[in-house]
C-alpha cells in the first residue's frame, strides 16, 4: 500500500527544528574545540565505552577512560528524561499543556553553567557533561513530527533516510526506464511522498552542518563564551513562548485549521473526480476498462484512507484545545469551543477502503 503516513509538517515546525539543529552544530563545534568532547549525541560515547573496557582489561589504562564516557552518556540520557517530565508528547504541540517555555530555558541554563564551569573550575568533562545534558533535552523536545523523525542534535539518522529515500525514488524511475509519464498512479504517490520527506530532511542536515560552521569561526574569536550564542536563542525562544503562549495558541489553530480545510477540499475534488472516472470507465466497456478500473478504484481507496487521517487530526486538534481551555481559557472561549459548528455537529459515515472499491 501507499505510505501516507508522512506529511509535510508546518513550516513554523519546519523553523523551529531548523533553528535548534543550528544551535546545536554550534554546541558541538564548540565543545569539541573547549572540553574536546563530542556531546550533541551518544554513539561516539558508548563506542568509547567498549574500548575503554578492553584497554582496561589489557592493563592499557584504568577506568577513567570508559567512565568519563559512560558519564557523557547518562548526562544526554538526563537531559532527555527531564524533557520527558516537561513535554509528554513525541509530536510538536505549542499552545497545549507542554512546557516547552521551561524546556527551552533550561536548555540555555544548562549551557551558561558549563561554561561557568570551564572558566572557574577547569573542568572539562563536567562542562562537556552539562552541555551533553542540554542536546539531550533539546533532542527529546520534538523526536517526531506527522511520521517523520526528527532529530536535532545529530544527522546520523537523517542521513540515513536521505540516502533510502532517494534509492527507493532511484528504483522506481530505473524500473520505467527514467521516463516520469510511465509511472502509474500509485508509483506517482510514492515519489512523491518521498519528495516531501526529503525537503523536510535535506535542510534539517543542512542547519546542522551551517551550526558546526558557525561554531567554529565562533571559537576562533570567542573562545568557550561561543556556547553563550546558542544559550541566548534557546533562552529567547522559550522567553518568547512563555510570554506569547496563549497568543501562539490562537495564531497556530487558525493556521492548522486552514490548512487542514484546503487540504479537505483537494481530497474532495480528488474524489469526485475519481468517482466520475469510475462510472465512466463501468459505461464504456467491461473488458477494455477492467484494468483502469482497478486502478482507479486503488486510488480511490487511499485517498478515502487519507482523509480519514486528516479528520483525526481535526479531531485530535479540537480535543487538546478543549482540554486546555478546560483548565486556562476564560469562559468565553469555554463557550466558542463547546458550541460546534453545523459541519463539527454532523458526523460522516467513514467508508472503508473495500467499500469504496465496490462502488
Amino acid at each position: 500500500t501507499i505510505r501516507v503516513a508522512f506529511k509535510r509538517p508546518a513550516w513554523w515546525v519546519l523553523v523551529f527544528g531548523w533553528s535548534l539543529a543550528v544551535c546545536a552544530g554550534i554546541v558541538n563545534a564548540v565543545s569539541f574545540q573547549a572540553f574536546d568532547l563530542f556531546v550533541s549525541h551518544g554513539t561516539g560515547a558508548t563506542t568509547s565505552i567498549g574500548l575503554g573496557i578492553e584497554g582496561v582489561s589489557s592493563g592499557r589504562h584504568g577506568w577513567e577512560q570508559p567512565a568519563k564516557a559512560l558519564e557523557l552518556v547518562l548526562s544526554f540520557f538526563i537531559g532527555a528524561f527531564a524533557c520527558g517530565l516537561l513535554i509528554d508528547k513525541t509530536q510538536v504541540h505549542f499552545g497545549g499543556k507542554a512546557l516547552y517555555g521551561a524546556a527551552l530555558v533550561g536548555n540555555s541554563a544548562l549551557l551558561v553553567l558549563s561554561v561557568v564551569i570551564f572558566e572557574l573550575m577547569g573542568d572539562e568533562l563536567l562542562s562537556g557533561c552539562l552541555a551533553a545534558a542540554a542536546c539531550g533535552l533539546q533532542n527529546a523536545m520534538c523526536t517526531s513530527h506527522f511520521g517523520a523523525v526528527i532529530r536535532t542534535t545529530h544527522v546520523t539518522g537523517t542521513i540515513t533516510d536521505m540516502g533510502s529515500t532517494m534509492g527507493r525514488m532511484s528504483m522506481i524511475f530505473l524500473r520505467k526506464r527514467c521516463q516520469q509519464s510511465r509511472l502509474n498512479v500509485l508509483e506517482s504517490a510514492e515519489i512523491g511522498v518521498d519528495a516531501r520527506k526529503l525537503l523536510v530532511l535535506g535542510p534539517m542536515w543542512a542547519s546542522f552542518l551551517s551550526g558546526t560552521i558557525i561554531g567554529a569561526f565562533l571559537f576562533k574569536h570567542l573562545q568557550v563564551y561561543a556556547m553563550l550564542v546558542p544559550a541566548t536563542l534557546t533562552l529567547l525562544f522559550g522567553m518568547t513562548y512563555a510570554c506569547f503562549r496563549n497568543t501562539m495558541k490562537s495564531k497556530l489553530k487558525r493556521i492548522e485549521q486552514k490548512r487542514l480545510k484546503h487540504q479537505i477540499g483537494d481530497l474532495s475534488v480528488s474524489l469526485n473526480r475519481t468517482r466520475s472516472l469510475l462510472d465512466d470507465v463501468h459505461r464504456t466497456s467491461r473488458k477494455a476498462g477492467r484494468r483502469s478500473s482497478m486502478e482507479l478504484q486503488i486510488e480511490f481507496g487511499q485517498m478515502l484512507e487519507a482523509m480519514h487521517k486528516v479528520e483525526d487530526e481535526i479531531e485530535q486538534m479540537y480535543g487538546e484545545s478543549g482540554e486546555d481551555d478546560d483548565s486556562e481559557s476564560t469562559d468565553e472561549d469555554d463557550e466558542a469551543e463547546s458550541q460546534p459548528t453545523g459541519e463539527s455537529r454532523a458526523q460522516p459515515v467513514r467508508p472503508s477502503v473495500s467499500e469504496a472499491r465496490r462502488c
